[in-house]
C-alpha cells in the first residue's frame, strides 16, 4: 500500500490537515484485513465516541482515534479515557503527520483512503470481563441497528 499516493493530497484549503473520513476508510481497510471488524463513531458506555471501534475474532475490542492535524491532536483531551474500554488503542493518522508528537504508549497507524498500516503496536491492556461484555453488548447492537437502517 502506498500511503503517499498523489491521488489522495491534503485538503485544499489547507496541506496540513487531512481528509479524516479518507484516513477513517483506511484504517478501517486496515482493521479488516488484521480481522478487525469497525465500526465508525462508536459511542462508549462512558459517553465518549470513538472515530472507530473494532471487535476481533476472539473479542478484543480495538479503538482507534483519526488525528487529521496536530492541532486535532492538541485539541483533544478526552482520548485518555478510551484506555478503560479497549484491549488495545491507535492513532491513525497521514504520513504527512509528524508522528513524533503521539504518545509512545498508544498504537500508531499510517493510513491514507484507501488503506493503512501498522507502524507501532499498541500495548494490550486486557479488558475486564465485566467490562468486555458491556462493550461488546453495546457494539453488537449498535451494529444491528445500523443494519437495519440499511433495509
Amino acid at each position: 500500500m502506498a500511503v503517499t499516493d498523489p491521488s489522495f493530497p491534503a485538503r485544499a484549503d489547507n496541506p496540513s490537515i487531512d481528509d479524516a473520513r479518507a484516513l477513517m476508510r483506511g484504517a478501517s481497510r486496515l482493521l479488516l484485513d488484521l480481522g478487525v471488524t469497525p465500526i465508525p463513531e462508536f459511542t462508549l458506555p462512558c459517553g465518549r465516541r470513538a472515530d472507530l471501534a473494532g471487535l476481533g475474532r476472539k473479542g478484543e475490542v480495538v479503538i482507534v482515534e483519526v488525528k487529521s492535524g496536530i492541532a486535532d491532536f492538541r485539541a483533544d483531551v478526552k482520548w485518555p479515557e478510551y484506555f478503560d474500554w479497549c484491549d488495545r488503542f491507535y492513532f491513525a493518522v497521514s504520513d504527512r503527520f509528524p508522528s513524533d508528537v503521539l504518545p509512545v504508549e498508544t498504537g500508531l497507524i499510517i493510513a491514507d483512503g484507501f488503506g493503512g498500516a501498522v507502524v507501532r503496536e499498541s500495548p494490550v491492556q486486557t479488558l475486564a470481563p465485566a467490562r468486555r461484555k458491556s462493550v461488546t453488548l453495546r457494539f453488537a447492537r449498535n451494529a444491528a441497528e445500523r443494519a437495519l437502517r440499511l433495509l
